[in-house]
């Protein structure tokens, strides 16, 4: 054993001198950003608006490789058409109407007072706050985030007014990790000069400042829209802010900011444009060629001349005349070329599916996949949707009841009342998407009654679920019963069971 012990020390300390390992030396790394948050927004909302010339002059001023599609710049004689698809509207679009479709208003309650309901009621009514969040679920799609802001005007209305700043808009001040303070932003061009309007909204105040486009602050009184302004701004109960932040997801790149939907998608949508273009421009060069002698080329009536073909159409291609005795060799000849279609259309749905990888089904937007008739393979084909779907719901759950707090303590505020109650509960509620059909429900539904474990009450709300109010589910609920010969008759009292018998 001591020898066993003695040859394993030789063996440690040779490779002791054996083995040497220096440490690495530490290294900086430094990487230059091509784009600011605001750029980012703005080459987000031009690939919104589905133009090919804004795409084009967006990305001939971008620092990106002179390689992606919309940045090269083609040969001349060689030009091909740069075709852009309009898939990040499509999507964008798509998932807010998706949520809002479902989205079935909010219930207040409260132990302390009643009117909280009414009050929200008007003030929803009077900001027309549907609009407004259509408006927000595709802002947060296209930016990532933003704010609710609250104003007070009574030539406009005698409810607080609600309005929706997107993200470049506005900026979000934080102590501690915290939102503390939101800075709304709103350009004006008065006499030739651009302005610019901050408003700087925290717990308890709201302060004003004009600048002009030199970034000097100026007088508030100097353009007409800010000249209604007295002072430097406002003060109120420092339990309060006038605004609500909104923010969707968290952004790898730029931090406290939200990340949209189609944040990290702008190189896979270039790439989509490119497989399409390329596509046409095949079936374009691939049409019938006839090659036509020079003296049997169609000519201008008025000129004599030979018509010659343009880029579009490219019908003809001429060729010397056959300048023999018997001139048999001055004839049409026609060539149809072979278009690589399955070539094509791999990549072009290799392209759509890293468009659409993580955000939205494809059978959502209406492209075919494989059909399957049963509701459960339907579920199955709609889940990333039924993901960011959720995504959504989550954010407007915790938003909304925000809202309507921050809009009935404002509304207190400005008509010399107390602040809303700290029980107020705020609820919203969702239809199902994608949910299985109706008769589906029903087989299900009926399969638990028969088994006693499902009540007549909850079938009934299992079935109709938001779509019914609660006393028309009461109601057929007892209809149900009354059919059954289940109806349990109505509580008595011993004073009714006398009058009852005569007494």
């Amino acid at each position: 054993m001591g020898l066993i012990n003695f040859m394993a020390d030789k063996i440690r300390q040779g490779m002791w001198h054996f083995l040497q390992v220096n440490p690495a030396n530490k290294s900086l790394i430094i990487i230059d950003e091509n784009m600011d948050f605001l750029t980012s927004c703005a080459k987000n909302r031009i690939w919104y608006a589905g133009k090919s010339k804004q795409l084009s002059q967006l990305y001939s001023q971008l620092d990106v490789p002179n390689e992606m599609f919309w940045k090269s710049r083609m040969t001349a004689g060689m030009e091909i058409r740069k075709i852009h698809i309009p898939l990040a509207s499509l999507i964008v679009d798509t998932i807010a109407k998706i949520v809002m479709s479902d989205y079935n208003g909010v219930e207040i309650a409260s132990k302390n007072s009643t009117s909280y309901a009414e009050k929200w009621a008007d003030i929803e009514k009077d900001s027309k706050l549907d609009e407004t969040l259509k408006t927000m679920l595709a802002d947060i799609g296209i930016v990532g985030d933003g704010a609710f802001k609250f104003s007070f005007d009574k030539d406009v209305s005698d409810f607080p007014i609600i309005e929706w700043f997107p993200a470049e808009r506005v900026k979000f001040k934080r102590n501690r990790g915290r939102i503390r303070g939101i800075d709304f932003y709103t350009e004006y061009v008065s006499k030739g000069k651009r302005y610019r309007f901050e408003e700087s909204y925290g717990y308890g105040y709201i302060k004003y400042e004009l600048e002009d486009d030199s970034g000097k602050e100026v007088p508030l009184n100097s353009i007409e829209e800010t000249s209604w302004i007295e002072g430097k701004g406002v003060t109120f109960d420092k339990a309060v802010m006038w605004a609500v932040p909104v923010i969707f997801g968290k952004s790898s790149q730029y931090k406290g900011r939200g990340k949209s939907l189609i944040e990290d998608k702008d190189e896979a949508f270039d790439s989509l444009d490119e497989a399409w273009s390329q596509w046409m421009d095949a079936l374009r060069a691939g049409r019938t060629k006839q090659y036509i002698p020079d003296c049997m080329i169609p000519k201008n009536p008025d000129t004599g001349k030979s018509v010659k073909p343009n880029a579009f159409d490219n019908r003809f291609i001429m060729v010397d005349n056959d300048m023999s005795e018997s001139g048999n060799g001055n004839r049409i000849y026609t060539e149809s070329p072979t278009i690589q279609h399955e070539s094509y259309l791999s990549s072009y749905i290799t392209a759509l599916d890293l468009c659409l990888q993580g955000v939205i089904s494809p059978s959502t937007l209406g492209i075919d996949v494989k059909k399957l008739d049963n509701a459960e393979a339907q579920r199955e084909k709609e889940k990333t949707t039924l993901y960011t779907r959720q995504s959504y719901v989550e954010l407007l759950e915790s938003v909304i009841p925000k809202l309507v707090k921050t809009a009935l303590n404002v509304n207190a505020l400005i008509n010399n009342q107390p602040l809303v109650s700290d029980d107020l509960e705020v609820t919203l509620n969702f239809g199902e998407y994608a949910n299985p059909s109706f008769e589906s429900q029903v087989e299900t539904v009926g399969k638990a009654r028969q088994s006693g474990i499902m009540s007549i009450e909850a079938g009934i709300d299992e079935l109709y679920g938001d779509s019914k109010d609660n006393d028309w589910k009461a109601e057929e609920a007892k209809r149900i019963k009354e059919e059954m010969g289940i109806a349990v008759a109505e509580e008595t009292s011993e004073a009714d069971d006398i009058q009852s018998i005569g007494f």
